[in-house]
């Protein structure tokens, strides 16, 4: 069995649920009760849901149910809004025709959500033209539709025009006469107006003032208001400027909101990744300066005009910070004596309950009330596949939508109770009618509020506030209609599918009856708890185990982590190579040199000392590789899989030390010496699972003679694995077990650069079972490489390195001396070695206008200066479309000034060294090439860590640098660094941009941002690489997912980590 995850809490569930309704629970001091929230990040579903079932379980009290009466309340309200004529508003007629069910739905918000921003009518076009062709349009123009429906589906479909139509007239009828009055330029001017229709439902004005006029009418109703300023995270410094701004005139602004007497107060609600670039918990210290200052000055003048801040919740990995901040602020003197700092908490998130009980304690101590804000949750699918793509052990969510709306309640109860009255102001945020009547059935008071979102569930709320007199609050977008989009999506994904209480209260063909039902009991109906149709993120994979990944964002795993890597970071190591088991040290060779091993952020810092070999000590390796090959090919491949997989374990066993070796020896930051480590274990296991498939194969037929041929594919014999520094441990594995679970035997050569990392992992592979006499180390430079490919007597060579080395090995494989002995007589049955390839890339990354810049931005700066720059996949060329070029280069440039560079075992860092003194040269040498060259221009360049700049000169770091060139060719070759080069190019020129890329011979990977999609394949059939990434970074290939592998100058043979990769290390063999 695998070793499971040494960081996740041993007993993440530290108190029981019920005891938070006794009121000496929230007695405790705060400080106490914050340790319980971190441990529940990812516990065990069944085991903390169960936990909560006794308190969103209706109960029984003085001989009334709860269930019956949450029922019947809830039968009531759907009646009621069923029956309303003006309940379905035009916005939720849309949604409930083009659902995210169906394909046109999710096209419809694709395009919206593209060509609000595209600037140039061409590219517009072919949006519209790549969105409307593969839909189905006609069948959603029905004569019953509402006009909004039947006039976004007119301008939706590419037979129509959106003209004054006759009331008479049929939705077949208008089709008929426009058929043939088509045209892209007038579907995108009527999806623009579709998008103002839509912008005008769903945001409340574009500015406050415009806010306060439309909100009349509501206020006069009786609701009250929390205005949120559009807008998603800052990418720079000068977007969270500007929402500072807008958040500081929204908190003036809204004091003229005037509502009616004893309601709250209006409230302005503020994103913190607005605020602040880096609002993140690895930045801790920014978080606590710049963010804290700012979030101060808005709360001084919220007070000033009396106007309640309440704090959006975000994604779960910046929930502890947002607490921390949190806690900070409303312990400042600013905040003495006033209860307007609110909260928001997130009911799927499974540290709901626990935040809540520190929130109560904390008041309890300071003694303002708290506003708190309970709110289902708006980022469920980005959680989910989030926590599979970093191996977290099980989700921060509720897997199922009825464990999430009983984990509401179970929060509403507790907030419901006595002790919390006049500690926290409960605000409950939900369009689900179902949760209301469950609300105000168990609560015996009504010291509370609803919270509704604006342009949904008008007839639902105004019918509350008439019936039951309890205050509710609309949350209200205000903003440019070009924001709106993403929290529109986050609306749709909440609301929009056919599941939801929203969709389903809506569609007068669902049965009440099931809109009724308790979400304890639909919970209870289940055999599990959990969704067992969600596999757990470990178990994503159905024929092997996936990596495992601490998550440096959440306490209870950071902490002991951060403590294992901080004891092995003062260690210092030795290698030597290893042959047939023995250590070939000074001791036993006098003559082999010594070399000292320093960090390449700090040259006084001491990380150990290797041995190198020399040309006789590869050739005995060989000798004993060749003479083990028997040895091993009588190891059963149910074994040889066993062996990997134990090797995994223990690298999983020892994930701490091998970070630390990492940070010291190869310079890596953090999440990237996570991520080497992963990647180590899915090799090792997927290739397990490979060469149990592949030994299922065979080849049978029939030979000249008529006689029965049966071959199966055996080892071809011994290889040969020369690895890079850049990936020590992870192409290094990658090599060595692909190569082992064929049946090879192997001799290992990893680059000098990073020695130590490959030794210690040589031991754990041997305390694994594998063979002294099947892995053979050396440790050395060029020379034992040179010695070891030039044998004539290995089977192949794996290779990762640079073009040229590779061509040199090539042509030593494939020598004439060697040829002539294939093709001799006595060497009938003798094959040539086999080479398999991987080298650099000049890669390029080709951005349309209809992309997203900020994600562009995001991307490319972690393609280029993630690993310092020094991945083979690394983005080296920007290519933005002109008519976007400007506007992407100034958010480039605010980008990079936030990162961090600096010492990369340091949390905070960003981008650390490159490997070493030569590599820092050539890099340092082409920025002052291109910017002497007239052809090109520096555009941005990061500054390093005050800290780090103490260590300049005994350093090898390079800053990260953007420069703009006219053209390819200016670049000459690739530069193994952090350095990102930025192209034009026109719209028109797209195909002449393809042929640059591809006359640089390179071919590794690609990546493509544009929301058209025929644009997007036509560049991906068009470019000759490997690997193509569209709308994402192009760097982090996933084992088994994404096999890596280049073409042309950048590689031969089968992709790493790909179905074809341990098969080419076999031959087929007559058995």
């Amino acid at each position: 069995m695998s070793s499971p995850n040494p960081f996740y809490p041993k007993n993440p569930i530290q108190f029981s649920a019920q005891e938070v309704l006794n009121p000496a629970f929230i007695e405790r001091p705060a400080s106490e009760l914050f340790k319980l929230i971190s441990p529940l990040y990812s516990a065990d579903e069944d085991q903390w849901l169960g936990n909560l079932l006794p308190l969103a379980e209706p109960r029984v009290n003085e001989g009334v149910s709860e269930r019956e009466a949450i029922s019947e309340q809830t039968k009531s309200l759907v009646e009621h809004v069923r029956n309303n004529d003006k309940a379905v508003k035009m916005v939720d007629s849309l949604l409930l025709e083009y659902s995210l069910d169906t394909q046109e739905g999710i096209l419809l918000m694709s395009l919206a959500e593209a060509l609000i921003r595209v600037p140039d009518n061409a590219t517009a076009d072919a949006l519209i033209r790549d969105k409307m062709s593969v839909a189905d349009w006609k069948k959603h123009l029905k004569d019953d539709n509402g006009f909004i429906v039947n006039a976004s589906t007119w301008g939706l479909m590419m037979t129509g025009r959106v003209v004054s139509v006759d009331s008479s007239m049929t939705a077949a009828g208008f089709l008929d006469r426009m058929t043939k009055k088509m045209g892209e330029p007038v579907i995108r001017s009527a999806m623009q107006r579709a998008m103002k229709i839509m912008g005008h439902q769903f945001v409340l004005g574009e500015t406050i003032e415009e806010a306060n006029r439309n909100s009349q009418p509501y206020r006069n109703k009786g609701y009250t208001y929390s205005f949120d300023m559009l807008g998603e995270a800052a990418v720079t410094h000068k977007d969270a400027e500007k929402y500072f701004s807008d958040y500081l005139h929204a908190i003036r602004s809204a004091a003229h909101v005037k509502v009616k007497e004893g309601m709250p107060k209006p409230s302005v609600s503020i994103k913190l990744s607005a605020l602040h670039p880096r609002y993140e918990a690895t930045q801790i210290d920014q978080v606590l300066g710049l963010l804290r200052q700012r979030c101060i000055l808005l709360i001084e003048a919220a007070r000033e005009v009396d106007v309640d801040i309440s704090i959006d919740a975000e994604e779960a990995d910046r929930l502890e910070v947002s607490l921390k901040l949190f806690e900070s602020l409303y312990r400042d003197i600013m905040t003495q004596d006033w209860d307007g700092l609110g909260i928001v908490v997130q009911g799927y998130s499974k540290r709901a309950l626990a935040v809540l009980a520190w929130l109560a304690s904390l008041a309890k101590e300071v003694g303002d009330r708290i506003p708190v804000r309970l709110v289902k949750g708006a980022y469920w699918d980005y959680e989910i596949k989030l926590a599979q793509q970093k191996g977290i052990t099980g989700y921060p969510v509720w897997t199922r939508k009825e464990g999430t709306d009983v984990a509401y309640l179970a929060c509403a109860r507790f907030l419901l109770t006595e002790q919390i009255r006049g500690v926290l102001w409960p605000q409950f945020a939900t369009h689900n009618a179902h949760t209301l009547s469950s609300v105000m059935t168990m609560s015996p008071h009504r010291d509370f509020e609803f919270q509704r979102l604006h342009g949904m569930g008008d007839a639902l709320y105004d019918h509350i506030l008439q019936a039951y007199n309890i205050p509710v609050r609309i949350y209200a977008p205000v903003g440019a209609h070009k924001d709106l989009l993403p929290y529109l999506v986050r609306r749709l994904l909440e609301n929009g599918a056919n599941s939801s209480f929203v969709h389903q209260l809506l569609d007068k063909s669902h049965p009440v009856e099931q809109l009724t039902v308790h979400p304890y009991d639909k919970l209870t109906e289940h055999d599990t708890l959990h969704n067992p149709r969600i596999p757990m993120p470990l178990e994503i994979y159905e024929d092997r185990q996936a990596s495992f990944g601490p998550n440096i964002f959440v306490e209870s795993q950071w902490q002991p982590f951060k403590a294992q890597i901080e004891t092995h970071l003062k260690h210092t190591w030795s290698a030597n190579s290893i042959v047939n088991g023995e250590q070939i040290s000074k001791e036993t060779s006098p003559g082999l040199a010594t070399h000292k091993v320093v960090a390449p952020w700090n040259h006084d810092v001491s990380v150990g000392e290797v041995v190198y070999a020399d040309a006789d000590i590869a050739k005995r390796a060989i000798e004993t590789a060749l003479a083990g090959q028997s040895q091993w090919q009588q190891v059963t491949v149910t074994e040889r899989a066993a062996i990997l997989k134990r090797i995994a374990d223990l690298y999983e066993q020892n994930f701490a030390q091998l970070v630390a070796m990492c940070h010291k020896e190869a310079g890596k930051t953090l999440q990237d010496s996570i991520d080497e480590v992963r990647e180590a274990v899915d090799f090792c296991r997927y290739y397990a699972e490979e060469a149990k498939r592949l030994s299922q194969q065979s080849n049978t037929f029939l030979d000249l003679a008529g006689n029965k041929i049966t071959q199966k594919r055996l080892a071809r014999g011994t290889f040969v694995c020369i690895s890079p520094w850049n990936f020590p441990l992870a192409i290094y594995t990658g090599q060595i077990v692909g190569a082992l679970a064929a049946g090879n035997t192997v001799v290992a050569k990893p680059a000098e650069q990073t020695s130590l990392i490959a030794y210690f992992a040589a031991q754990l592979m041997y305390q694994a079972g594998v063979p002294e006499s099947v892995l053979q180390l050396l440790i050395g430079a060029g020379e034992v490489g040179a010695a070891l490919t030039s044998s004539p007597v290995i089977d192949g060579v794996v290779f990762t390195g640079s073009t040229q080395t590779a061509q040199m090995i090539n042509k030593s494989l494939y020598s004439d001396e060697r040829l002539s002995m294939a093709r001799s007589e006595q060497n009938t049955a003798q094959e040539l070695p086999i080479l398999i390839a991987e080298t650099g890339g000049q890669n390029a990354m080709i951005v349309d206008s209809t992309a997203l810049p900020e994600q562009v931005v995001k991307d490319a700066v972690l393609s280029a200066f993630g690993s310092a720059g020094q991945r083979c996949s690394a983005c080296r060329v920007l290519c933005l479309q002109e008519d976007i070029a400007d506007s992407v280069i100034e958010l480039l440039k605010g980008n990079m000034a936030e990162l961090v560079v600096g010492n990369p075992s340091v949390v905070s860092t960003d981008v650390g060294p490159v490997i070493d003194k030569d590599a820092q040269k050539g890099l340092r040498a082409h920025i002052e090439a291109m910017r002497k060259d007239g052809r090109a221009r520096i555009i941005a360049q990061t500054p390093i860590g005050s800290e780090s700049a103490n260590h300049l000169s005994h350093s090898t770091f390079v800053l990260p640098t953007a420069i703009e060139v006219d053209s390819i060719d200016v670049i000459g070759g690739e530069h193994f660094g952090p350095i990102l080069h930025v192209l034009r190019y026109k719209a028109g020129k797209l195909d002449e941009l393809i042929d640059e890329i591809n006359a640089t011979g390179y071919g590794l990977t690609l990546g493509i941002h544009s929301r058209i999609e025929t644009v997007a394949n036509h560049i991906e059939r068009r470019t000759k690489v490997g690997n193509t990434y569209i709308n994402r970074n192009q760097i982090g290939a996933v084992v088994g997912e994404q096999p890596f592998g280049g073409c042309g100058l950048s590689g031969t043979g089968p992709k790493a980590g790909g179905p074809r990769y341990v098969a080419r290390l076999t031959k087929w063999q007559t058995v």
